[in-house]
């Protein structure tokens, strides 16, 4: 083997690598854009997305709102920071 065949075979070789990584870059890409894009849309019992059992049998998911206390203890509201919230006002 002499140097430029060296070569061609360094070549080769690192454009079969760059090939093959941006083939499959691209294929991932591709199946997370196909199977990720319909989870964007409205979930309920009239559309075509159904993300949980109780959404196909008709009744769509329900989400706590904001306000809602979490647990035996709700750490937003504890008496602590309340009585520190009407300290400031006052």
């Amino acid at each position: 083997m002499n140097l430029s065949e060296v070569g061609n075979l360094a070549a080769g070789t690192l454009f079969g690598i760059v090939v093959s990584s941006l083939f499959v870059m691209v294929l991932l890409i591709g199946f997370s854009l196909l199977l990720g894009l319909p989870k964007l849309r409205k979930s309920g019992g009239r559309t075509l997305i159904v993300r949980s059992l109780g959404e196909m049998v008709g009744e769509p998911a329900v989400f706590l709102p904001p306000t809602a206390p979490r647990g035996v203890a709700d750490q937003l509201h504890s008496p602590e920071l309340n009585e520190a919230a009407a300290r400031a006002r006052t």
